[in-house]
């Protein structure tokens, strides 16, 4: 058979999308681990667009994979994904060397690109990339219907479309068959699922259904949008224990002026009501955020206050960005990027070490505590878990050192994928160590 390898880049949703293109194709090519180098038959790159750094990225891999082709270490060489699809006429001019350009959204005309018939059976099915990790992204829908004024994502995706309850619910019962315990929901924006099928937002509905699937036993929900969210969520999160005391919900900013130059639909008091009710309805819920600084017209009292907000509402998650000026969007056309590199780049190192001191106190807080755990990983002596409190490749982790007398001489290769409960013993800003119970 043919070898095929596909070097995925960007977010987890592209991730998805590697999956499912490898469930249309597995049957007629010799899938290669993304990590191995040996000469392939065709080498696929999905790229990332969103933001400057993440272009590059791709920009790079393309070219190596390029250099990689004229050394014989390629036969065809494919490009899809957002990157493709937000610059389909300039990239097959500026790298001819490239045999196929296709966009995030032509998932069928790649498939018969491979010589394979699209088939509308498998568009939910999956070839895992993530080896033996006992959890799974699980996009329930594409594209977005908001307008954010920096984001270049509802132009490369499409407006939103939220895939059927049914079709989710299949998609859950075949990866819980394959070993898979918890499901981390992603999409554009997951609050906004089911407006567009249903006529109502549907993700608490939707939550139900997963939780049903025999085998599944977390569920987590990220990119929450905060306009308009819906507050059964926090029900169905504080009665049902399947779905983790989490959420991860990007506020991006909380100064008025701000989030309106945004096109955010919210303002500051807003948010922070919102905060307040997600932590009444879901006591003990993690919070995740991510904030964007130097945003066209944020001016230092903006950031100040961004900064207070932070140190108030305790997220025991938190990223941050600088603003990326992106072609085609609202900030773009309408803003001049005002806040200098030099600024950004000290407004977000200042906020990151005020979330420093915040995850660290966090942390240290859990020792002594008892918590349930997912085993992911096995590696050098140590098992590597998480609690509902963390979710994987963006969150720290749960360390116990693994003894055959500590687990009664059971194998550490067969716990991968088990629940254990352990005592926190020690912590720091990212990570936790603990013992077995």
């Amino acid at each position: 058979m043919p070898t095929l390898q596909v070097i995925t880049l960007g977010c987890s949703k592209n991730t998805v999308d590697t999956e499912h293109l490898l469930a249309q194709v597995q049957d007629a090519y010799e899938l290669v681990p993304e990590e191995q180098t040996s000469p392939v038959d065709v080498l696929l790159v999905n790229t990332c667009g969103f933001i400057g750094d993440a272009k590059e990225q791709s920009v790079q891999t393309i070219l190596a994979a390029c250099e990689r082709k004229k050394a014989g270490g390629a036969g065809r060489l494919l490009v899809f994904g957002c990157l493709s699809q937000r610059y389909a006429s300039e990239l097959p001019e500026l790298i001819p060397e490239v045999d196929g350009w296709f966009g995030a959204r032509d998932l069928a005309p790649l498939v018969e690109a491979l010589g394979c018939k699209y088939s509308p059976e498998r568009e939910h099915s999956r070839v895992l990339t993530s080896g033996k990790r006992p959890y799974a992204f699980f996009k329930i829908s594409e594209g977005c219907n908001r307008r954010c004024s920096y984001c270049a994502i509802p132009f490369i995706r499409g407006a939103h479309r939220s895939v059927p309850m049914e079709t989710l619910v299949r998609e859950a019962e075949q990866l819980a068959a394959r070993g898979i315990r918890e499901l981390v929901i992603i999409a554009q924006d997951t609050t906004y699922y089911g407006l567009d099928l249903y006529g109502h937002r549907a993700l608490a509905q939707l939550l139900r259904k997963l939780s049903a699937v025999e085998g599944i036993e977390w569920l987590r929900i990220h990119y929450s949008y905060p306009a308009d969210f819906p507050e059964d969520v926090l029900e169905e999160m504080a009665s049902n224990p399947k779905v983790c005391r989490y959420m991860d919900i990007p506020l991006q900013h909380v100064s008025d002026r701000v989030l309106d130059a945004m096109h955010r639909h919210v303002d500051g008091a807003w948010t922070r009501e919102l905060i307040r009710r997600m932590r009444e309805k879901v006591p003990g819920v993690a919070l995740r955020t991510t904030l964007i600084v130097g945003h066209p017209g944020e001016r230092k009292a903006d950031f100040e206050e961004l900064v207070d907000f932070v140190r108030e509402a305790r997220f025991q998650r938190m990223g941050a960005f600088t603003y990326s000026e992106e072609e085609g969007t609202y900030g773009a056309t309408h803003f001049k990027d005002s806040v200098s590199a030099l600024t950004k780049r000290r407004r977000l190192d200042s906020l990151m070490e005020v979330q420093r001191g915040i995850s660290l106190a966090y942390n240290q807080s859990r020792i002594g505590t008892q918590v349930r755990v997912l085993v992911d990983d096995f590696s050098d002596g140590i098992l590597v878990c998480r609690s509902e409190f963390e979710s994987p490749e963006v969150d720290g982790e749960i360390l116990v050192k693994y003894t055959a007398a500590a687990f009664d001489g059971v194998p550490a290769s067969s716990l991968v994928g088990q629940f254990l409960q352990v005592r926190i013993t020690a912590a720091d800003e990212y990570d936790l160590s603990a013992e077995v119970i």
